[in-house]
């Protein structure tokens, strides 16, 4: 089969490699429909960050088909033919976190696309504790009613951790409104980043903020330095501010302007330090940061200056497959707001160009589509 292998920083290749094989009883093999390339994939491309290993199949952002199944995966709920979307990481369902709702902790969860596990910028993959990972689209109509079968892939990292980190970022504002009489307030969001986790950001805060009728009492900020990303965000009803990294001040002079003690919460999903002490600097005092970005540099703000602002912060790995069932409807709800949402669908021999565009922000969102040629079948 064809797949997409990291060989080190700024170095992917399309190989030949064998078609994967049941492990262990809890195994799955999964036939690939569609691919995506994350943000998050950019950051070992880049060198950024460091990995154990090279030489495995990139990518955890997949959905497919159920080719085969080991002896203790449930055949009832995974036919084979049947469409499966598959979180980032693999989770057992029946650990301490798992019970609790904190799949992205799981005692035994493996991240797809690294040195431990192959990911799925493949013709198959191997999906680990498959019970405890997959999700049937079959048990959902949903599939049925979206247009474009591309969007599924959001659901196994970038849709649901933007609903994560919207859901993070609203916590106490919600809290707020529902116990004080706050209906002459205006609540502020800013979202930090307008890559493909940013706009599904603000489409999931549009939808948080709809459903808990707030949606006309809100002010959501959209802050990016690149010009084409904040153009889109006017029609999902955010109001854009420019960036410039070098000179964040302006933004925050502006942003303080309209919000004299600071906005009420931030969505960080950058993954670098001056994100993070941009969004601490526009917070108010009990403002929260709610931080997906993957980060590997030291917090840019000190344990004082989180005591004297009385941050409330939440951070870390989206704990996909514990919210996948208010992430399918979640997204079938807002779909329309996902059209033209995918610029860049390739074939798989087309992925280190792909990577090299997506890194020079030139496309948007990148899916390695497999439906149309399939040369290589699975023996």
């Amino acid at each position: 089969m064809k797949a997409v292998v990291f060989n080190g920083a700024y170095d992917l290749a399309v190989v030949e490699r064998p078609a994967p094989r049941l492990l262990h009883d809890e195994d799955m093999i999964v036939q690939v429909l569609y691919a995506g390339v994350c943000g998050s994939d950019l950051h070992a491309y880049r060198g950024v960050e460091k990995v154990s290993s090279t030489g495995f199949i990139c990518g955890h952002e997949f959905v497919g088909v159920v080719s085969e199944l080991g002896s203790a995966v449930d055949a009832g709920r995974f036919p084979i033919g049947s469409k499966v979307v598959v979180p980032f990481t693999t989770s057992c369902g029946r650990c301490f976190f798992c019970i609790r709702g904190k799949s992205a902790r799981c005692s035994d969860g493996l991240l797809f696309g690294s040195p431990k596990l192959d990911g799925g910028q493949a013709e198959y993959v191997r999906v680990p504790l498959a019970n405890g990972t997959c999700v049937s689209l079959d048990s959902f109509e949903g599939e049925q009613k979206l247009g474009d079968l591309k969007i599924l892939l959001f659901l196994g990292d970038i849709w649901t951790t933007a609903l994560y980190c919207a859901k993070n970022a609203l916590k106490d504002a919600l809290e707020s409104f529902a116990t004080h009489d706050l209906a002459s307030e205006k609540l502020t969001i800013a979202v930090l980043g307008l890559g493909p986790v940013g706009l599904c950001t603000l489409i999931a805060l549009e939808y948080l903020l709809k459903k808990h009728k707030l949606y006309n009492q809100s002010r959501v900020y959209a802050i990016d330095s690149v010009q084409d990303r904040l153009d889109h965000v006017k029609e999902i009803g955010a109001f854009p501010l420019k960036l410039d990294p070098a000179d964040p001040q302006e933004v925050i002079s502006l942003l303080n302007l309209e919000n004299e003690r600071g906005v009420d919460a931030v969505c960080e999903v950058v993954g670098h330090e001056s994100a993070l002490r941009l969004g601490f600097d526009i917070l108010r005092p009990f403002g929260t940061l709610s931080s997906v970005g993957v980060h590997n540099a030291p917090l840019p703000f000190t344990g004082e200056a989180c005591f004297s602002k009385n941050l409330v912060f939440y951070a870390g790995r989206c704990p996909v497959r514990s919210l996948m069932d208010e992430a399918i409807p979640a997204l079938i709800e807002m779909q329309n707001r996902f059209a033209g949402f995918v610029d860049c669908v390739i074939n798989i021999e087309d992925a280190v160009e792909a990577y090299e565009k997506f890194n020079l922000r030139r496309v948007q969102k990148v899916v390695i589509d497999f439906t149309c040629e399939r040369k290589h079948t699975y023996d």
